[in-house]
């Protein structure tokens, strides 16, 4: 009796068992005609079942975002960003943010719509937007929009791939009863925008592959100029966008080493007709995007031309390029023997000093110099007073008047204690590898400590014998011997520096923390003709310019994000959905909104992304030993729609969840949600894979060979079905085991999204009981006890 792996097709060897010509010759015809998609498909839109089911999921999609949308009429979480970035653009203020503009900027042109001046600035969570008169609800409006739209858009992703209904419907409504992404859209926040843009990039890449044998066709090439304007709304959203461009990159890199097969089935592409799909694939998904990402910039410079809290992360020179600006206004000239009072950029402490010294030796036992301690204070104070002095004196340093410039060698004489400022080769308090700040008499400054208190001012993109100014005159200040810049940070000093901050010499003089100016000339009369105010016409800085400042700055000040928070979570966590975010509360009603998605959507989508990996693992083992199972139990063409539709569904999730792990940034559950709508795409997918399989195949496995019972003859049974056909096709048109499985799925999610709705709608409030039945996974929900 032969071995039971001989009811499936084997790859080589001596005595793999050959059907009949006739079946083969059959069935080689129809895997070609499931594989030749060069053949003109039915149109999706004579499928009426697909366009009834679109519209009550589009319908069900705006209900569900929509409804009690202006409650809570407070600020909730993140509202005291978004909402207020709104409001500066509507008073053309300039301010700093970490993500690109376009999602801001649309939250503007709806408050722009509705007439809104821009007077609330959103301080804090719980203030009331009835009393400060906000139009609230046109803000949230536009990322309930986009979030209503979403859903539709996974439902026409699945319809275009040619999934069937049952498999669309299930991937729609993975992301339609989702309890994170409805909480999520209805507040003013941006990640509507962001999964919105994802999802619109890769339905309108599957609309481009579809027409691949119709290149440089008018179709093909507006679904490719589609497809780079949506990823550039992604990534001019938040720079995970750069997943998606990833995700879609992937494809076009597959899809161009088909083109460049010289094996092809439609044929082989000379080397000039593949360099024009390669440039035309170019221009549309890398070039476009850029420029329309540089457009949003430009916007946001042409909108945001007064000065206001983002100034202090810009540079001296983009300062100026803004009307009302205070450096503008109040910068002064800098005079040898001013008094000065200096703040460090970043922390805003003053260079500081009094008449305590450092310990002999500090905790770690280490050894000081006893010197007089150098220190940063945040509050104005007398002991933050500096005479600026040159560092050789000349016969025309002693006249009034002599202007401190760029690059000359100074030194600073501490007015209280009538002391010069030094570092030395000591280790500081809290640095080993940095120098200590300390002071010495002016007997010792004029004597063996001469060069050791000598220091080079260097302005920040200073040009030449640039004048040294208040204000606008950022600078370094480089100890001329040793080569450290002055530096300070944010841990205080123990108590014998009465909890002030460090001050000592970085060695790394490049590092952009090293920066201070000048606040104050203390010494300057307030009558003084160095005072009287010149008008001063706004700069103008090359775009680019001020584009790549703004683009260094926000990707530091972005990677810089690395405090903790108590709704903080781990990539980890996301799948398994472990923890959520508590958005807002209100005591006496016991509402609250706790960000938190679906657990039972998240548990199946991810339960089926770990099956979709077991399914490749499991097929590239059958196929190392020699056995074709899936393209012989399946319908025709299965691995190529498993691996390439599937597959690309799967990176997808990939591409936007794993990045994660590299970050060492503050991360929340939001992030994962471009991730869980690819999870609900190879949800819907894998559905359909299962009871996909061929049952012809099953029959032919049981009959194919039948024995008399005496061990030698045998008769073939081949089935008369037809094979390759669709699952609607193959299962008599209704299809009721995919629907019933689907059915049973959908049931679960839609409870799963009723049970945890109070949460995510913010009412009713619950009591002590129903809250605790909702901490299913040890939830940090508040109103428990």
């Amino acid at each position: 009796m032969p071995a039971a792996s001989d009811s499936v097709r084997q790859r080589g060897g001596q005595n793999v068992k050959k059907m009949p010509s006739t079946v083969a010759a059959s069935r080689n015809a129809e895997v070609n005609e499931v594989l030749d998609t060069s053949k003109p498909t039915s149109s999706v839109g004579s499928e009426w079942d697909y366009k009834v089911a679109l519209a009550v999921i589009t319908l069900l999609a705006f209900a569900t975002r929509f409804w009690g949308i202006n409650h809570p009429n407070e600020v909730v979480f993140d509202e005291v960003h978004f909402g207020k970035f709104a409001s500066y653009y509507l008073q053309r203020t300039y301010f700093f943010d970490v993500h690109p503009p376009f999602g801001k900027l649309l939250f503007a042109l709806m408050g722009w719509f509705v007439g809104y001046d821009g007077h609330f600035l959103f301080d804090n969570i719980g203030d009331s937007y009835i009393d400060n008169k906000v139009p609230f609800v046109a803000f949230r409006a536009m990322p309930a929009l986009l979030g209503a739209l979403t859903v539709p858009t996974v439902f026409l992703i699945m319809w275009e791939s040619e999934y069937s209904l049952p498999a669309a419907v299930l991937a729609a409504s993975l992301v339609l009863f989702d309890n994170a992404h409805i909480g999520q859209t209805r507040l003013i926040l941006l990640d509507a925008t962001l999964v919105f843009a994802m999802s619109l990039s890769v339905l309108c890449y599957v609309r481009f592959y579809k027409l691949r044998y119709e290149a440089f066709g008018r179709k093909w090439w507006k679904w490719l100029l589609l497809t780079g304007v949506a990823l550039s709304c992604v990534i001019s959203t938040k720079y995970v966008g750069v997943f998606t461009f990833f995700s879609i990159g992937c494809a076009v890199v597959v899809d161009l080493w088909g083109l460049l097969d010289v094996k092809r089935r439609q044929g082989a592409l000379t080397l000039p007709e593949f360099g024009k799909h390669f440039a035309a694939r170019l221009f549309g998904l890398i070039i476009v995007p850029f420029f329309f990402y540089l457009f949003w910039f430009q916007v946001h410079f042409a909108i945001l031309n007064r000065s206001g809290p983002g100034d202090d992360f810009m540079s001296p020179e983009f300062q100026e390029t803004l009307s009302d600006n205070i450096m503008t206004l109040q910068s002064l000239g800098i005079d040898y023997y001013d008094t000065i009072a200096m703040k460090h950029k970043e922390t805003k402490n003053y260079l500081h000093s009094h008449y305590d010294k450092y310990p002999l030796r500090y905790d770690d036992g280490r050894v000081s110099s006893q010197g007089q301690q150098v220190t940063g204070y945040p509050f104005e104070d007398v002991n933050n007073h500096w005479q600026i002095l040159p560092g050789h004196i000349t016969p025309d340093d002693k006249k009034e008047g002599q202007h401190v410039r760029n690059g000359d060698l100074i030194k600073l004489r501490h007015v209280v204690t009538d002391s010069i400022l030094l570092s030395h080769d000591v280790a500081s308090p809290y640095y080993p590898t940095n120098q200590e700040f300390t002071t010495v008499s002016l007997e010792d400054a004029n004597g063996g400590r001469y060069n050791d208190t000598l220091f080079e001012l260097k302005i920040e993109q200073g040009k030449g014998k640039q004048e040294f100014k208040t204000m606008s005159g950022q600078f370094k200040l480089i100890h001329h011997p040793t080569k450290v810049a002055m530096w300070t940070h944010t841990t205080p000093l123990p108590d014998w520096a009465f909890k002030q901050a460090e001050i000592n010499g970085n060695k790394n003089v490049a590092q952009s923390s090293n920066i201070w100016f000048v606040d104050t000339i203390p010494s300057l009369p307030e009558d003084s003709p160095r005072r009287k105010k010149e008008a001063r016409k706004v700069k103008s800085v090359p775009f680019l310019k001020k584009y790549f400042e703004l683009q260094r700055a926000m990707f530091y000040h972005n990677n810089a994000l690395t405090s903790s928070h108590p709704y903080a979570s781990h990539p980890i966590q996301w799948p398994f959905l472990l923890r959520g975010v508590s958005f807002w509360t209100q005591n006496d009603t016991r509402r609250q909104i706790y960000f938190l998605g679906n657990p039972v959507g998240w548990w199946l989508a991810s339960s089926l992304l770990a099956v979709f990996a077991g399914i490749i693992g499991a097929d590239q083992l059958s196929l190392r030993r020699g056995v074709d199972a899936l393209d012989e139990l399946w319908v025709p063409g299965t691995r190529s729609r498993l691996y390439n539709s599937t597959g690309f569904f799967f990176l997808t999730w990939a591409a936007h969840y794993l990045p994660f792990y590299l970050m060492g940034r503050q991360l929340f559950l939001h992030h994962y949600l471009p991730a869980h709508l690819a999870s609900a795409l190879v949800t819907g997918a894998l559905l359909e894979f299962v009871f996909t399989m061929d049952p012809i195949a099953l029959d032919e496995a049981a009959h194919d060979i039948i024995s008399d019972g005496k061990g030698g003859k045998k008769k073939s049974g081949v089935s008369t079905g037809k094979r390759g056909m669709s699952a609607k096709d193959r299962m008599g048109g209704n299809m009721l085991a995919l629907w019933a499985a689907a059915g049973v799925m959908l049931a679960a999610v839609i409870w799963g999204w009723y049970f945890f709705l109070p949460l995510t709608y913010g009412k009713p409030g619950l009591d002590v009981a129903g809250v605790n039945a909702r901490k299913w996974l040890g939830y940090d929900l508040h109103f428990a006890k």
